[in-house]
């Protein structure tokens, strides 16, 4: 099994830092995924649903540490790639005082 697509949605509401969704072997898609910031760095938390008793139980997670490892590597990854991608967008705008001096 391989992760053959990451699409990464940056969200960066408090610990929240983007929703993903994942392919598998190009014919399996996992939604709702997300990368949240966490008291030992960013880590990804499958999708889930509010019980009752207000508590939250994954609805698709993976069965052994190696495919959540691989997983997480993969959407980590593309977030990286998709944050620096915004700075480079942002850093690439002109200055505010630059354009008012012009």
């Amino acid at each position: 099994m391989e992760v053959t697509q990451v699409k990464v949605f940056l969200a960066d509401k408090d610990k929240l830092k983007a929703y993903a969704q994942i392919v598998f072997d190009g014919c399996f898609v996992v939604r709702e995924l997300k990368v949240i910031e966490g008291n030992n760095g960013l880590f990804v938390a499958m999708p889930s649903r509010k019980m009752k008793d207000g508590t939250y139980k994954d609805t698709a997670h993976p069965l052994n540490s190696e495919t959540r490892s691989m997983i997480e590597e993969k959407v980590l990854g593309v977030y990286k790639e998709e944050l620096a991608r915004r700075n480079d967008d942002v850093s690439g705008l002109p200055d505010i005082e630059e354009e008012e001096q012009a």
